[in-house]
């Protein structure tokens, strides 16, 4: 049996290329989305924003993989993708942990899986949960956490993988304000540490433009009559260290709520 390499290095941070991105359901009449062309480059962090049923999430299975397009091609690193993968760390908003695993083993899981020797796996995972300051409830299961304490776990099995790509899908949703903030800050750091590629997918338009380096803002959607496509990307200059109070951050808040909530001319004829 093949001894496998404790010292597997981590996943190079990955362009993400997007052309001509559609998906449509069996049994629907159009595309959920449809058109979308992205270039995301190695290390950005890039918040999506839009409207219930613009496509967000549906954007975001194609990418880990769980879902086909159904139109165009999307790359990861060069790379087609083909199904999920360990170079695409994936975080949801429900945690999606292991009730019956501790924090650590939860952690682990995923390096046990690719059957990375003891030793690294047990370093993984405390550099890991060092990371995101899980240390002290290391042997807890994660029904005595709180939420807060369960996404910081959700975050970290994802980095255990060492992904080229964090996805992430309204992590932060459920959560009080003062919990969500925190975790924002935390996230921030991990980024800035780790230097991996980031798609978040949230509903905040404040969260967006604290968080990003372009806010992606898709339209359309089902729920709104017409595919749902990429409105426009913003591009937020602004310093690492933000301050929400500032007049430029609350001038990148007022324009891209404009965008989500303009109406789409395409799919509103009538509109002006």
């Amino acid at each position: 049996m093949k001894i496998y390499s404790t010292r597997r290095r981590p996943h190079a941070p990955a362009r993400i290329v997007m052309d001509g991105i559609g998906k449509r359901y069996p049994g629907a009449d159009g595309f959920a989305v449809h058109g979308v062309d992205l270039d995301i480059a190695p290390g950005e962090f890039v918040c999506v924003v839009g409207a219930s049923g613009c496509g967000k999430s549906t954007l975001l299975r194609i990418l880990a993989g769980f879902e086909s397009p159904s139109a165009g091609r999307i790359t990861v690193g060069d790379e087609p993708i083909l199904g999920p993968g360990p170079d695409r760390g994936v975080v949801f908003q429900d945690y999606g942990l292991f009730p019956w695993l501790t924090v650590a083993e939860n952690i682990a899981y995923g390096p046990k899986q690719a059957r990375v020797l003891r030793a690294e796996v047990r370093e993984i995972t405390d550099r890991c949960m060092a990371t995101v300051g899980l240390a002290s409830v290391r042997k807890s299961f994660p029904h005595q956490l709180s939420g807060g304490m369960q996404q910081r776990v959700a975050i970290a099995r994802a980095l255990a993988n060492r992904p080229a790509v964090l996805l992430m899908d309204e992590p932060f949703g459920a959560l009080d304000a003062l919990t969500r903030s925190v975790l924002q800050t935390e996230l921030k750091r991990i980024h800035h540490e780790t230097g991996v590629t980031v798609v978040f997918i949230t509903h905040s338009i404040d969260e967006a433009v604290y968080l990003a380096d372009r806010v992606v803002v898709m339209a359309g959607g089902s729920a709104h009559g017409s595919s749902g496509h990429l409105r426009e990307t913003v591009t937020i200059d602004l310093p690492v260290e933000r301050d929400p109070t500032t007049a430029v951050f609350n001038d990148y808040k007022r324009r891209i709520d404009a965008l989500v909530h303009e109406r789409d001319v395409d799919a509103h004829p009538g509109a002006r």
